[in-house]
């Protein structure tokens, strides 16, 4: 009995964790229990089973690794981006985007379903938080949809589906905790999500077009009462116009002279104030140049956006990483809260509060699965799932699929934090030895778990509707008529169409990687006068390292040897070996690569 426990330990272990998360056990000391309980075990049975590499000293590892935790930079990107989100939830940005865009799209059909998709697209730019996006669409939508006759189950699947977009646009939290787990550049992760992010957000438009032109009735223009503003689309589309016009001009003629991303960063800048701050004018001194609808909607909009340009647009340009880009983002997040007088002292606490909790809460399931890891990995629980997963028909496909339906069973009864911090460590080795790329292996997994929180019944997007949608029949003032409370069934219905266009997303990254890894062939922006520096810097005016017959890794071979010169090294062909005595050892003094016995080959 001991020999069948201790060959099969690895199995034991990783069924009753998950049996003890699934029957609602806290996560973190459920992890950090089975892995003291299963280390005791291990050490017992270590001598029965070589697969077994587990001794008492090993657990003193335990202290190091809490350690490693604490140095990780990446992380401090969490508390940043809930801080940011945090502050613009309670300073009413979501309402005011809604009331906007809802406004600007009233005069078509489906207009509120239309800027419900925008607005969570927004939002999960900003604040990256599924809970806070679904609850505010919730409180402030779904009654205004409601009241002008939109259909139950389309009002409620395309609030709760907007709000998990905040699991996959960046700053999602979602991306930066795969990031972080797969040991990939959060930036770089940021960029592979960017396309699917997009192409999910017109799926989502494309389906409400359709439902405009099968149901009408299911998705009503709003009446000219609704609209308070106007429609004011000339003086809008003049406005655009000239923040078009600001940005290419800045970019090709006032700040030619300076680098890429400054020379970007700089006309966007010029681009959004000058608009911004002629609106501003143009309300306070009642000059009447901008439509009420053009200048609510410069107002409004174009902070939000300054913001997501803030933090994305510096991560994705390289002039900042996502964790200084998270701390850009707060500090925005705080002036535009001063700036519209909506920051107070109470606000301000709840949110480092709410900030605090995260970020713990985050900080103990990871100390938790750290310590699972070590036993886990001790009793070759790695080895088990390799060869588990390597197992699988179908190969590379086999193995995206098998882990996209175990990912989004458990994304039903597990958070997100959970399954990164146990599942994604384990599978990761195994996408590797297959050659998938683990970006475009970490989207996949975010587009995973975006779906299972819209899944019946257990999806949590819908658990957030559920709590701020009416369960009773209510008195509308604006209409004097009793509207019909939104059942279960209907939020549950009303997901399924969307719960489709997030398979179909999954099957289009299988097939197009190229969505994702296209952020390995965006090409590397250089100044000339920093190219011809790095040379001035080599010395001896070209690429070669004068009488070594060194060239640098990457640089290209700009003509034959000269005589009495080794022979530069050939990149993509095998070494050719050098004249006798003029062989360099390879470094270390290890052989060259392949046995060659000439210049390193540096593909």
């Amino acid at each position: 009995m001991l020999d069948l426990i201790a060959h099969n330990l690895a199995p034991i272990m990783f069924i009753t964790v998950m049996a003890m998360l699934l029957l609602g056990y806290p996560v973190a000391f459920t992890l950090a229990a089975g892995g003291m309980y299963f280390f005791v075990a291990g050490v017992e049975l270590s001598h029965i089973s070589p697969e077994i590499r587990l001794f008492w000293p090993l657990a003193q590892a335990n202290m190091n690794r809490v350690f490693d935790i604490m140095r990780n930079d990446t992380l401090l990107a969490i508390p940043f981006f809930t801080f940011m989100g945090l502050i613009l939830e309670r300073s009413r940005m979501a309402e005011d985007l809604l009331d906007t865009i809802g406004q600007l799209f009233g005069t078509l059909r489906g207009g509120l379903a239309f800027a419900v998709v925008l607005v969570g697209a927004l939002l999960a730019a900003t604040t990256g938080v599924v809970a806070a996006s679904v609850i505010a669409m919730g409180l402030i939508s779904l009654p205004i949809m409601m009241r002008y006759n939109y259909h139950p189950g389309l009002a409620a699947g395309t609030i709760a589906a907007s709000g998990t977009l905040a699991q996959i646009i960046p700053p999602s939290l979602v991306l930066i905790v795969m990031a972080d787990q797969l040991g990939r550049s959060v930036g770089d992760m940021y960029v592979g999500a960017f396309f699917p992010a997009m192409i999910i957000v017109v799926m989502y438009c494309a389906y409400i077009f359709a439902i405009t032109l099968i149901k009408p009735q299911w998705v009503p223009a709003l009446p000219p009462e609704a609209r308070p503003l106007g429609n004011g689309g000339r003086s809008l589309f003049v406005i655009l116009a000239i923040a078009g016009a600001l940005f290419l001009s800045g970019y090709y003629f006032v700040f030619e002279g300076l680098r890429y991303e400054t020379r970007v960063v700089w006309s966007a800048l010029a681009a959004t104030i000058i608009p911004y701050g002629f609106a501003l004018i143009n309300r306070a001194m009642t000059l009447g140049y901008l439509s009420k609808m053009a200048e609510q909607v410069v107002i409004v909009l174009i902070p939000p956006l300054a913001l997501i340009f803030l933090v994305l647009g510096t991560i994705f340009l390289g002039i900042a990483t996502p964790t200084e880009g998270g701390a850009m983002g707060a500090t925005g997040a705080l002036i535009m809260s001063l700036m519209k007088r909506r920051l107070d002292r109470r606000t301000l606490l709840q949110a480092l509060e709410s900030t605090a909790k995260l970020a713990t809460f985050v900080m103990f399931i990871l100390i938790g699965a750290r310590v699972f890891a070590l036993t886990f990995y001790g009793i070759s629980g790695d080895r088990w799932v390799e060869e588990l997963m390597l197992a699988l028909p179908g190969g590379k496909i086999g193995f995206l699929i098998t882990v996209s339906v175990i990912i989004f069973i458990l994304g039903c009864f597990l958070d997100f934090f959970e399954i990164a911090f146990i599942m994604v460590p384990l599978l990761a080795p195994v996408a590797e030895k297959l050659g998938i790329d683990l970006i475009w292996f970490g989207v996949l997994l975010g587009f995973n778990l975006q779906a299972s929180f819209l899944t019946p019944p257990f999806g949590f997007a819908l658990f957030y509707l559920r709590s701020v949608a009416p369960i009773k029949a209510w008195h509308d003032k604006t209409t004097d008529r009793m509207i019909e409370p939104i059942t279960t069934k209907a939020i549950y219905t009303g997901t399924l169409p969307f719960i489709i266009i997030q398979i179909v997303m999954l099957g289009i990254l299988i097939a197009f990687p190229g969505l994702v890894t296209h952020y390995k062939t965006d090409p590397v922006m250089m100044d000339q006068n920093d190219i011809n520096q790095e040379i001035n810097n080599i010395g001896g005016g070209g690429f070669g390292l004068p009488g070594s017959g060194l060239s640098l890794p990457g640089a290209p071979n700009l003509g034959e040897p000269r005589d009495g010169m080794p022979a530069m090294p050939s990149f993509g062909e095998p070494a050719e070996p050098a004249a006798p005595g003029g062989a360099l050892p390879a470094p270390g003094g290890l052989p060259a690569p392949g046995g060659a016995t000439g210049l390193p080959n540096f593909n």
